[in-house]
């Protein structure tokens, strides 16, 4: 992995920009695991994104801008941590453009999606809303021209290299491949997300109503 660029935020953050999401998972995997450790100077929140992850109640923000560029940091590993398993009924409107756009057949479909190893590179858009990474570019897919005004909660979706469930219905313009009852946001729970950032997701196949 190349050097990270870090960029001061006020007087007590630091932005950290990495060339590629697999280099900011690989980071952010790092920093909890140097904070669980104890050998992480203190940090309010680790807030990770697509391309970057931010450092917040940083006390010295320039000598741990300097440490961070003489650290390891080894890639992610596959089944360090034991995967969230969403149910899923794969009855999406969209399923069958996405297949056509993968050029494969639904159930084919149904299988790449089922069968990849998902893992939450970040969180946004609404509380509880993940954006998954693990089809890989290759099954990378557009938005849809036209932005539906509702999108039922519980959908599963797909845009670009990202998997996401919506927790709540709002507009979106994902290609909607299925449906879960898996409560996404919860309040009165403890977190109230069911998915946080580093969080390995498996998607579960399971049949239509």
């Amino acid at each position: 992995m190349s050097t990270p660029r870090t960029l001061p935020v006020g007087e007590h953050a630091l932005l950290v920009e990495l060339e590629d999401g697999e280099a900011a998972g690989a980071l952010h995997a790092e920093l909890l695991r140097r904070r669980a450790a104890g050998t992480l100077p203190p940090v309010r929140e680790i807030v990770p994104a697509a391309l970057t992850v931010l450092l917040d109640g940083v006390t010295d923000p320039q000598a741990l801008a300097a440490q961070l560029t003489r650290w390891r940091i080894p890639p992610l590993e596959a089944g360090a941590q034991e995967a969230v398993e969403i149910p899923v009924r794969y009855d999406g409107p969209d399923l069958a453009d996405v297949a056509a756009l993968w050029q494969v057949s639904e159930q084919e479909a149904v299988r790449i999606h089922s069968s990849a190893e998902f893992r939450v590179a970040f969180c946004g858009f609404a509380p509880g809303f993940a954006y998954l990474t693990g089809l890989g570019e290759r099954y990378a897919v557009p938005r849809r021209d036209t932005p539906r005004t509702s999108v039922p909660a519980g959908s599963v979706a797909l845009a670009g290299p990202y998997t996401g469930v919506y927790p709540r219905s709002s507009p979106g313009g994902w290609q909607l491949i299925g449906s879960t009852d898996a409560a996404l946001w919860d309040p009165h729970r403890d977190p109230a997300a069911l998915l946080g950032p580093g969080t390995p997701v498996r998607f579960v196949p399971r049949a239509a109503r």
